[in-house]
């Protein structure tokens, strides 16, 4: 059961990759712009309000698709590291939220802007996750073709959660959003934000705050906890291609969460019921949120967005003293 609450005017949404850009597709640019229209549909009664409103988005599939298609034509053009590939990932996936977004809200007689922001974001070089990457991004490979992608090109790659084998490259934690001070001035002018799209163009800093990029893939989601505890930002919506958190997935007692707290998801995260590959980071980004002060975490299908906003849906994650 869902306790009833009052829905604040400060809200952060974290779209996944996969909720942008589904496996079950080419990735044709027609095609992206359905599925960008639909999320602009599905995000468009949250839009209506009258709120300070930031939008994040993964950018795993995407960013995967770039790499292929350059070491594709490595031979005539040459390669982008990986930090300008997510910078080329951010702002194209973010121009077509943006551009749908509104369209949607002129469509609704709303005169309300969008604007995205090319979002860097400091990670520490010395993070342990440079010597183990974990992050999967791109296609899904059967077990005979990834061991030969891998050789042929370098990529370490691992299997998926039970759904494929992909390409996994470093995914340190986020430090610091780069003029996050942007993103609060542009929110509490009515601006709905598009910011820290794949969870930033990761970058280190260095002496007198020169900064350089790095090549790791942040965890989108992870940025959106760190982005929404700096702006204080009280509740955060995940929002996925599944309705539901669910404890003993894929098993016959499989059973999916309503509502539950900061301690009780610790403990069942801590069980192993939320793999790394799947549902692991998510869980990971509510605790880091509701540990940075934050009192809610809704985690919920995107075409669900304003039923679990209002409580109908969704599973929902509140603060110990709540």
């Amino acid at each position: 059961m869902i306790t009833s609450f009052d829905i604040p005017n400060r809200i952060l949404v974290a779209i996944g990759g996969n909720a942008t850009h589904p496996e079950d597709i080419e990735g044709t640019s027609r095609e992206q712009k359905i599925i960008a229209a639909n999320t602009a549909n599905a995000l468009l009664p949250l839009a209506m309000l009258d709120n300070e409103l930031v939008v994040t988005h993964g950018n795993g599939p995407v960013v995967g698709k770039i790499l292929m298609r350059q070491t594709l034509t490595r031979d005539r053009i040459a390669p982008m590291p990986l930090d300008i590939c997510v910078a080329h990932s951010q702002g194209g996936i973010a121009y077509l939220l943006v551009q749908a977004m509104e369209n949607a809200l002129r469509e609704s007689d709303n005169s309300r802007h969008v604007a995205c922001l090319l979002t860097q974001v400091e990670v520490d070089e010395d993070d342990p996750a440079f010597q183990d990457p974990s992050k999967p991004i791109g296609a899904f490979y059967e077990e005979a073709e990834a061991k030969r992608i891998g050789k042929e090109l370098g990529w370490l790659m691992k299997e998926d959660s039970g759904r494929g084998w992909r390409h996994v490259v470093p995914s340190p934690k986020p430090k610091h959003v780069c003029d996050i001070s942007l993103v609060q001035v542009l929110a509490r002018r009515g601006t709905v934000v598009i910011a820290g799209g794949g969870g930033g163009i990761p970058v280190i800093r260095g002496p007198k705050g020169v900064r350089k990029g790095v090549q790791a893939v942040i965890d989108k989601d992870l940025t959106s906890a760190h982005m929404a505890n700096v702006l204080g930002i009280e509740l955060m919506m995940i929002l996925t291609a599944v309705p539901k958190i669910a404890i003993n997935f894929g098993k016959p007692d499989q059973r999916e969460l309503d509502q539950v707290t900061m301690r009780e998801l610790r403990a069942l995260h801590a069980e192993g019921h939320f793999p790394a590959g799947s549902m692991g980071p998510k869980v990971d980004a509510t605790l880091r949120f509701l540990e940075g002060g934050g009192e809610r975490v809704i985690i919920a299908h995107l075409d669900e967005a304003m039923a679990a906003l209002n409580g109908e849906t969704g599973t929902h994650v509140v603060a110990d003293d709540a």
